[in-house]
């Protein structure tokens, strides 16, 4: 192992914690289109013209720590240009017209404490999904939540007919 590996597992870091996800780029936006849903009723559909509805999707990143899920709708975009965590593709979800927003309830070990200093549900939010294929080759979206560094994933997957 080298110094620096050494060093940095001493201190408590993880030195893998900045390395690149593995990058998908065989997806196609027919490939994307749909819906897809997550957990508490999440459903994310993405329309092949481009339009997205969103219904009780979580913020990404710190974002999700704050609790809110918003529900809307906007546009889609399937993109190869470099965001967030690889250089492959990312789904880019704006939500631009919001209709609702909900809170998620809180975790059970989570303190109870500064719940009144969490920032309101903004009126448009843009996510970016990673994409990845599961050991089933079908298709995931998904992104990281709370601290990046944990690698924490929110994996949407396709709805089932």
């Amino acid at each position: 192992m080298s110094l620096v590996a050494c060093l940095l597992a001493l201190v408590g870091c993880n030195p893998h914690m900045y390395d690149e996800v593995p990058a998908l780029r065989d997806a196609k936006r027919a490939d994307i289109a749909g819906s897809w849903l997550c957990v508490d009723h999440t459903q994310v559909t993405l329309r092949p013209d481009g339009k997205a509805v969103i219904h009780l999707l979580d913020g990404q990143e710190f974002d999700f720590d704050d609790r809110w899920r918003l529900s809307g709708t906007g546009r889609w975009e399937l993109t190869d240009e470099r965001m967030r965590w690889n250089d492959g593709q990312h789904v880019r979800v704006a939500l631009t017209s919001r209709t609702a927003s909900a809170t998620r309830a809180p975790d059970p070990a989570e303190p109870l404490t500064n719940l009144a200093e969490r920032a309101p549900a903004p009126e448009t939010y843009t996510w970016t999904f990673e994409l990845r294929r599961n050991n089933r080759e079908e298709l995931e979206l998904y992104f990281f939540f709370g601290d990046p560094d944990s690698r924490s994933t929110y994996v949407l997957k396709r709805e089932q007919p």
